[in-house]
């Protein structure tokens, strides 16, 4: 069977589980989904992405938390969160000089559940980090399957698979 669909069937189970944890946890489900989506489409894979995904999650939190609380310092000045904002945005983008903060879209995750969980970063934080790991589960045991499943047709007959149209 080819990987796309091991990695499917992975994902399938683990979302499930996931879906139980978050609920059994009290922790926001669709936050944890970012951080599997951010695993995914981190371009690193393995244990380093996995790194560099949770730290750029993290610094959206805490970049989102800096536009939330300065534009607080004084809210009858709507343009000072403004200027925050593209200041706040241009510093998300430009730390991705340092490479374990390389991965853009997962700062810009991490901030976004930050505001759409109304600054709640420590639930923020505990379900992107838990998404995060469940999304590392995911591809990797549909890896190994695919692999696992790839050294058994060894020299065995086994149904074709997806790809070999």
């Amino acid at each position: 069977m080819n990987i796309i669909l091991m990695i499917a069937i992975t994902t399938g189970v683990l979302s499930g589980i996931w879906g139980w944890v978050a609920v059994s946890l009290g922790l926001i489900s669709w936050a944890g989904f970012l951080g599997c989506t951010a695993y995914f489409a981190c371009p690193q894979g393995g244990l380093k992405g996995l790194l560099i995904t949770l730290l750029t999650c993290m610094s959206g939190v805490f970049w989102a938390m800096m536009i939330i609380q300065g534009s607080a310092l004084q809210p009858e000045w709507t343009i000072l969160g403004y200027v925050l904002t593209g200041i706040v945005a241009f510093l998300m983008c430009i730390q991705a000089c340092q490479q374990w903060l390389s991965f853009v879209p997962g700062t810009f995750i991490g901030a976004c559940a930050t505001f759409a969980a109304n600054g709640d970063w420590k639930l923020v934080t505990a379900s992107v980090l838990v998404g995060v790991v469940f999304g590392y589960a995911m591809k990797n045991s549909g890896l190994w399957l695919a692999a696992k499943r790839s050294r058994q047709g060894k020299g065995a007959t086994l149904e074709p698979s997806v790809d070999a149209e």
